[in-house]
């Protein structure tokens, strides 16, 4: 049994984010577990640009920003296990994983933090009727094979769905000398960054089909065609509206989905709105000494906001090791856990973190959350008891862009025990 301060799961921006921001904080026993063959997750596939904006104040490449981390973790001589898969994780924060050179591996942290990322919804999350032949992939797979693997994955592409990855996939493709004959999205707005539908598709003149989906799938060996039919209410194909569109490739684009598998075997409360774990305004979820992070977390709109959470969950972490070191058991059992509960209110989905401790040593707690829609001239309040005691105006919000806020913890302490987080029309923005 090998015995680490921090073990965390995952190498990508918020694993490797979290390392950093835990050796910073004064630990240095910690082990980066990852199953893929080098540290920086997807961000390998990611040869655009518009990355580290906002936490290298620079313009760069998904790989550019996985190199600076990988960098940073180097200098620090930081611990990673590469091709390590975790297969178990229990309440007492041990880990359980297996690789080619070592077998099975067991090894007992005093923090965990989980950092394993998301994974895109696919066809069968989506329920799509039709033939299964060759052709239909997901935006991420399509990007691996043409920028990892040198593929080109179809001639002419459909794309159902409008998130980031779909979108800059499209334009991609145009590059590459592909027909993007449309983009299908079943919301009336895009799901992707404003930037994105301006620089991947308008100028680029791709069609768009709002309120719309794929209701058919035509092909055997291949797909030749699909159905694109507008919804209902219910988001469900209407009848008679449905028209046909010639195609080799349907890349889905429809959302990601945390992977949160390590979290529900750990026995850690799931919001059933984000798919990730309840945390506390430090991230530490249900179960004591096991944090989350990043994408497996709630997903993100930026990296950049992906990599500062990792690094703060990180901080929180070595924070939590030398606190709980220097208590004793008695202590640790008698701390105040009492929590004020955070509710999403009117246009907010997800708020993030769920609850706040009473007794935070934190002056500040912020707030994170997607808009249910796009609204202009708004404030985001904080309401107790109907009352409310913060608010922050707002031009427009749209669901492809996080909303962060930043509220006084001693002005929660002070709150009722559930408050509400919403966005509200502004009297006066």
């Amino acid at each position: 049994m090998r015995e680490v301060d921090i073990a965390i799961i995952g190498g990508g921006a918020a694993g490797m984010a979290a390392a950093v921001g835990a050796y910073k904080a004064g630990i240095k026993d910690i082990l980066i577990l990852e199953r893929n063959d080098s540290l920086g997750g997807v961000l390998h596939q990611c040869i655009h640009n518009g990355f580290g904006l906002h936490r290298f104040q620079e313009d760069l490449t998904g790989v550019e920003f996985a190199q600076r981390y990988q960098d940073m973790v180097a200098e620090r001589k930081i611990t990673y296990m590469l091709r390590t898969f975790v297969i178990d994780l229990n309440k007492d924060k041990i880990i359980t994983a297996v690789n080619p050179k070592q077998g099975l591996i067991k090894i007992r942290a005093k923090a965990v933090i989980l950092a394993m990322g998301c994974r895109e919804r696919s066809r069968n999350n989506l329920l799509i009727p039709g033939t299964r032949g060759a052709g239909i992939l997901t935006a991420g797979t399509a990007q691996r094979y043409l920028n990892l693997d040198g593929y080109l994955p179809g001639k002419k592409v459909v794309i159902l769905g409008s998130g980031d990855i779909g979108l800059i996939m499209a334009r991609q493709f145009v590059l590459e000398g592909v027909s993007v004959e449309a983009v299908v999205e079943v919301m009336p707005y895009s799901g992707g960054l404003p930037r994105n539908m301006k620089q991947c598709i308008e100028d680029f003149d791709i069609p768009v089909y709002y309120n719309s989906t794929v209701s058919k799938i035509c092909g055997r060996e291949r797909v030749s065609s699909v159905w694109i039919s507008q919804v209902d209410e219910n988001r469900r194909p209407v009848e008679g509206t449905e028209f046909e569109v010639e195609c080799d490739t349907l890349m889905i684009s429809a959302g990601l989905i945390p992977e949160n598998e390590l979290t529900e075997q750990a026995g850690i409360a799931i919001s059933p709105v984000t798919k990730g774990a309840v945390v506390t305004e430090d991230n530490q979820t249900s179960v004591r000494g096991i944090f989350s992070c990043g994408n497996v977390l709630h997903v993100h709109d930026l990296v950049d906001f992906v990599s500062e959470e990792g690094e703060e969950t990180g901080a929180f972490a070595a924070a939590y090791v030398m606190e709980d070191e220097a208590l004793s058991v008695s202590e640790r059992s008698s701390a105040d856990r009492t929590c004020v509960r955070i509710k999403s209110g009117n246009g907010a989905g997800g708020v993030v973190p769920q609850l706040v401790r009473k007794d935070t040593a934190r002056e500040t707690v912020s707030f994170m959350f997607r808009p249910k829609a796009k609204f202009k001239d708004v404030k985001i309040t904080v309401t107790s008891q109907g009352k409310e005691i913060f608010s922050k105006p707002r031009a427009a919000v749209s669901p492809g862009e996080m909303c962060k806020i930043t509220v006084g913890a001693e002005l929660l302490r002070q709150a009722a025990d559930i408050l509400e987080i919403g966005i509200q029309e502004a009297e006066h923005v």
